[in-house]
């Protein structure tokens, strides 16, 4: 609201068309807002088939930016709407899991021409674009919006921890505390998760194949084994590792009778729903986001959101209190795309240290919380390399 208030004056985006490709919840829809006070003409779509809440997209539409989302959407629907936002003929790109820059790249080239630059918003659009750019194939620069610290520190460890917890038990009711969690990855969004599930009581099994990240698990008292020992134990799996395959029949197969399984990751490639769906002998939706497979040794596995993003499919996203830092630099990396992107060189591009700074600066202001200032002699000192013990 702070960078609104400053930037909506100056109207920094004018003339700017955006095309967007992010989930359609409340907090998406105050950055839409906030891209056109700036001045920008705005088309969206949602990247993500169940993570869209239609309320939201018709207020949107309403309040006059195109949108083409709905919940539920095919694969086939799915990419219509991301090809009919890029209609814009936008300067900018905005993206949550890169499928907007490959429909742009690949089905679309005649939009690129105008393209200036774009933003990505998580670790697995990030992870794409840097192997596209490595093969030589990007066409326009991309700022790495998910590798701030303000973004991933904050909206990856405490935002995903908490609404992917709360996505479970909305779809299962389950009781954390006692139960055997099994976390598959130990990036950010792992950390996030593993730390609230210990919180609400939970003995919490890490999955690992970064020894570096296994190790600082360990350290932070949490177990660690291969996943195929800890599908013996877990009673609530959640894969987030943004790597396909990391549950498939073979860990069904060995799983505690009721065992529950979900996915935190972006895409829904990392629980083998297809697998399940081949082994069990009976299947059934036994409430919202919630699907019973029975296989042939009796046991019941529970399947929530078909796999895909459980805090937006069966909950409602981030709350706005960490979705705020991730959204005020998507706005402050358009601002630069604006001035600077016809300059700058295909290739994805890190948010510089002073915006990350002048980010947390306006989170503290706004919650009321002032720090401590360097000194001209401590800056001195630390710039300086002659003074010694």
């Amino acid at each position: 609201m702070k960078l609104r208030e400053m930037h909506s004056k100056r109207k920094t985006l004018a003339g700017m068309r955006v095309s967007g490709c992010l989930h359609v919840t409340k907090e998406t829809a105050v950055l839409v807002e906030t891209i056109k006070a700036c001045g920008a003409e705005v088309a969206w779509s949602g990247c993500n088939p169940l993570s869209t809440q239609d309320d939201i997209a018709a207020a949107l539409d309403s309040a006059g930016t195109e949108v083409f989302a709905w919940r539920g959407l095919s694969p086939k629907e799915y990419y219509w709407c991301i090809e009919q936002t890029l209609k814009l003929k936008p300067h900018i790109t905005m993206d949550d899991g890169a499928d907007l820059v490959f429909t742009i790249h690949g089905k679309k080239p005649e939009y690129l021409k105008g393209v200036i630059g774009g933003t990505e918003e998580t670790s697995t659009g990030v992870h794409r674009i840097r192997a596209m750019a490595k093969d030589g194939k990007l066409k326009y620069p991309i700022i790495a919006v998910n590798d701030a610290e303000t973004k991933s520190d904050f909206d990856n460890v405490f935002g995903t921890g908490q609404s992917a917890i709360d996505g479970i038990i909305r779809a299962t009711n389950v009781l954390f505390a006692g139960k055997n969690v099994v976390v598959s990855g130990y990036g950010h969004v792992g950390r996030g998760i593993a730390s609230r599930a210990r919180g609400l009581g939970a003995n919490v099994v890490v999955t690992e194949v970064n020894p570096v990240n296994a190790l600082r698990a360990r350290m932070e008292g949490f177990s660690i084994m291969p996943i195929s020992d800890a599908a013996r134990l877990g009673d609530i799996f959640i894969t987030a590792t943004g790597v396909k395959d990391i549950i498939t029949g073979k860990h069904f197969q060995r799983m505690k009778n009721g065992a529950i399984v979900a996915n935190a990751g972006h895409f829904n490639v990392e629980v083998d729903v297809a697998g399940i769906e081949k082994m069990a002998k009976r299947h059934r939706q036994i409430r919202e986001n919630n699907e019973e497979y029975t296989l042939r040794n009796g046991n019941k596995i529970y399947v929530l959101a078909e796999g895909r993003l459980v805090n937006l499919s069966a909950a409602e996203g981030h709350p706005s209190e960490v979705m705020d830092m991730s959204f005020a630099n998507q706005l402050l990396s358009l601002i630069r795309l604006a001035k600077e992107g016809g300059s700058m060189r295909p290739g994805v591009y890190d948010i510089p240290k002073e915006q990350d700074w002048e980010v947390a600066r306006l989170k503290l202001e706004s919650m009321g919380i002032r720090i401590d200032e360097l000194s001209g002699q401590q800056i001195k000192y630390m710039n300086a390399w002659k003074e010694g013990t």
